[in-house]
């Protein structure tokens, strides 16, 4: 039996998960963690598994789970494009999101307001599951 490591720090790209994460935002994601509604999730593209993507598990279907950016206005890369996600590609759940300070943040006041917002936990967001459901 081999040994994994359940926590790992990745890194965002892109826009479809704003205003939850933006580009640069460092995720701690928990692999082999049971999948719910409203989950931010880490999953393996269905069409291009070369490629790790983040997005939001609406909701479980036959086959496996739908997900959705959360940015209404950036719509491609999630299943509105490649229908339900099979459950094995589904790989993390993300279970905090850092926010790394930028160069210019240098006076205590930018500091103190950076440290109040750079870390926060990702639980299950069901009102945000049932919003993107809507759409």
């Amino acid at each position: 039996m081999g040994w994994q490591v359940p926590f790992v720090v990745v890194e965002v790209y892109g826009p479809s998960m704003v205003p939850t994460l933006y580009e640069g935002d460092r995720l701690v994601v928990r692999y082999g963690a049971r999948v719910r509604p409203g989950d931010v999730v880490l999953l393996r593209h269905p069409l291009q598994q070369d490629l790790v993507v983040v997005k939001r598990a609406v909701e479980r279907r036959p086959g496996g789970w739908w997900v959705l950016g959360d940015n209404g206005f950036n719509t491609t890369g999630d299943s509105e494009d490649y229908g339900v996600v099979p459950e094995d590609l589904v790989l993390a759940v993300a279970r905090c999101r850092y926010r790394p300070r930028t160069p210019d943040q240098r006076s205590l006041r930018a500091r103190l307001s950076w440290a109040g917002s750079a870390l926060r936990l990702l639980l299950p967001d069901p009102e945000a599951s049932s919003r993107l459901r809507a759409r």
